[in-house]
């Protein structure tokens, strides 16, 4: 077995974690956590004298925060970007018991955490628009540390840009680099779009083998696998071009698949042994 070792901040985390448990709040939760709304649309919404986001519940990871004493503003990104939001000791504990406070938000939580937090929207004296808090959750303690990106002056500094690590933790890339996720929607639109097109034309979507007796359609060398109950050799499909001509034969008009395809040969930045 490896024996991994860890940094002090995975230790000081994995201590953290412990200590929820024993105050009896669950770091992983699998409860569903109910939210009616997120950051862009608060931003973009939010209008101070209609006062028309009272009751929010939003879900996200803190990204930054800055504690001071008895209140302290976090940076949360949700799914739809970022937004400020504002806690107070007295708001999140309205009782004798500061712990959820004092312990939990200002010691045992950390970048990169994910939680849930309640409250009305409001613009701060610097005219930011933020969530006033008055109920915490949390809903997943990070064991890891996040990259922490600093902003001054219009220059980035600590910016998680190596691009090894982005390609092997490319999690971390799309939760420090946000444009990187507008990559994955815009493939995704893309994609739909493509599909309404034939749809609309009345061709039928189909799947066909990824393993097959015979490698065709391409002329590229195959991924070689081996079928145990039948005892043979089958490949990876270098393409989906014959498969697809078969269907047309059978009598379809028109036919699309948006296939994987695998090819056993040199690698670079636009060939990719595993592609679409």
């Amino acid at each position: 077995m490896m024996n991994l070792e860890l940094s002090e901040q995975e230790v000081i985390r994995r201590q953290s974690l412990e200590e929820l448990r024993k105050l009896g709040i669950d770091p992983y939760p699998a409860a569903k956590y109910e939210v009616n709304t997120s950051s862009d649309e608060i931003l973009s919404k939010f209008d101070p004298e209609k006062n028309n986001f009272q009751e929010v519940s939003i879900a996200g990871r803190i990204m930054s925060r800055r504690i001071m004493g008895s209140a302290s503003f976090v940076e949360l990104q949700d799914d739809k970007g970022k937004i400020q939001v504002y806690f107070k000791r007295d708001n999140i504990c309205p009782g004798e018991d500061k712990t959820l406070y004092n312990t939990v938000f200002k010691r045992l939580l950390d970048i990169g955490d994910i939680i849930g937090v309640k409250g009305n929207v409001f613009i701060t004296k610097v005219g930011e628009t933020s969530v006033n808090v008055t109920e915490l959750t949390v809903l997943s303690k990070s064991v890891k540390p996040l990259p922490v990106v600093k902003e001054k002056d219009g220059k980035t500094y600590d910016a998680f840009t190596d691009p090894e690590q982005r390609y092997r933790q490319r999690y971390v890339d799309l939760i420090v680099n946000p444009q990187v996720k507008d990559v994955f929607v815009k493939r995704t639109k893309i994609m739909n779009t493509m599909r309404e097109m034939f749809n609309e034309r009345g061709y039928l979507e189909v799947e066909t083998p990824i393993l097959q007796p015979i490698p065709g359609g391409a002329a590229a060398r195959p991924f070689i696998t081996h079928h145990n109950a039948l005892d043979m050799p089958l490949y990876l499909r270098i393409a989906d071009e014959l498969y697809l001509k078969r269907l047309i034969v059978g009598g379809f008009d028109g036919v699309y698949e948006f296939s994987k395809d695998f090819r056993n040969e040199g690698m670079d930045r636009t060939h990719n042994p595993e592609f679409t």
